[in-house]
C-alpha cells in the first residue's frame, strides 16, 4: 500500500510537468497494528519521502493521543485539535490509539476532536495528512462506532507483528547501533527467550519491537554492574554483551 502511495505521488507529479491533469486524492490513513511494529517509523519516513516528492512543503511528523486532542470543557477540544492541525500543515499528524477518541460516550469531548478533524481533512487535504493509528481490531471497532469516517481514509496499512527471526534481527540492528556486540552464546540465550516467550503465549511479545529494546537495554545494564564489579574498561570490554549479562538482565523477566 504504502509502495503504491508512493509511486502514484511519482508519476502525479510526472503528469503535472507534462502539462497533464494531475489528480488530488486525500492520503489521510489507518495504521492497523500492535505498538513496536514500526508505525510511527513508517509515518516519519512517508513524511519525508512525500516532502522530496513536493506532496508535502515541510515533511514533518507531529505525534499526538488523546490527552493532546481533548480538552477540559466545551470548546478546548476544538481548539487544541485546530492548533494541532496548524502546527501539522505542510506534514503528517499521527495520532496514536485514535481509537480512545471514542471511548467516552456521547458526552465525552473525544467526540468534538473526531468532528474538528473531519472538517479539516477535507479543508486541508492539499497539504497535511492525517494518520490514526492502534490495535488492528480496536481500530476496526471505531470504524464500526463512527460510520462515517471509513471512506474519509482510502489507505488502510496493517502491521503485523513480528516473528521470532524478525525480532532476532531487531536485536541485532539496536545492538549495532549502539555499538554493542553479541557472543554467539548471548544471542542463542535471547533466541532461547524469544521462542520461549511464544510458546508461552506471553502477552510481553505485542511489544512487539519495544519488547527487544527492553530485553536489550537491561541486558546493557547487567554488563554494567559486571564492568564495575571486575574494573573492566577495554574498548572490547565496553562493547562485549555476555551470556551471562543476559541472564542476568532477563532475571525480572523471565
Amino acid at each position: 500500500m504504502i509502495k503504491h502511495i508512493v509511486a502514484w505521488s511519482i508519476i502525479n507529479q510526472k503528469r503535472k510537468e507534462a502539462g497533464l491533469k494531475a489528480d488530488h486524492h486525500a492520503l489521510h490513513m489507518l495504521f492497523r497494528g500492535s505498538p513496536g511494529t514500526g508505525k510511527t517509523t513508517v509515518a516519519r519516513i512517508m513524511a519525508q519521502q512525500l516532502c522530496e516528492l513536493k506532496i508535502l512543503s515541510k515533511g514533518h511528523l507531529i505525534e499526538v493521543e488523546r490527552a493532546d486532542l481533548v480538552g477540559e470543557y466545551i470548546g478546548h477540544t476544538a481548539n487544541k485539535t485546530r492548533e494541532l492541525i496548524k502546527k501539522s500543515l505542510g506534514g503528517i499528524l499521527f495520532i496514536d490509539e485514535a481509537y480512545s477518541l471514542a471511548r467516552g460516550g456521547e458526552k465525552d469531548f473525544g467526540r468534538e476532536a473526531i468532528d474538528t478533524l473531519v472538517k479539516h481533512m477535507e479543508d486541508k487535504k492539499d497539504d497535511f495528512i492525517l494518520i490514526l493509528a492502534g490495535y488492528g481490531s480496536e481500530m476496526d471497532t471505531f470504524l464500526r462506532l463512527n460510520p462515517g469516517l471509513k471512506g474519509r481514509f482510502p489507505h488502510v496499512v496493517t502491521f503485523p507483528d513480528y516473528t521470532v527471526e524478525e525480532l532476532i534481527e531487531i536485536t541485532r540492528k539496536f545492538c549495532r547501533e549502539k555499538e554493542f556486540s553479541l557472543t554467539g552464546a548471548a544471542l542463542d540465550r535471547i533466541t532461547f527467550h524469544l521462542r520461549k516467550a511464544v510458546a508461552n503465549g506471553s502477552s510481553a511479545l505485542k511489544d512487539n519491537g519495544r519488547f527487544v529494546r527492553n530485553i536489550i537495554e537491561a541486558v546493557i545494564r547487567a554488563q554494567a554492574v559486571r564492568l564495575l564489579k571486575n574494573q573492566m574498561y577495554s574498548r572490547e570490554d565496553l562493547m562485549l554483551l555476555t551470556e551471562k549479562d543476559v541472564i542476568e538482565g532477563l532475571k525480572d523477566k523471565e
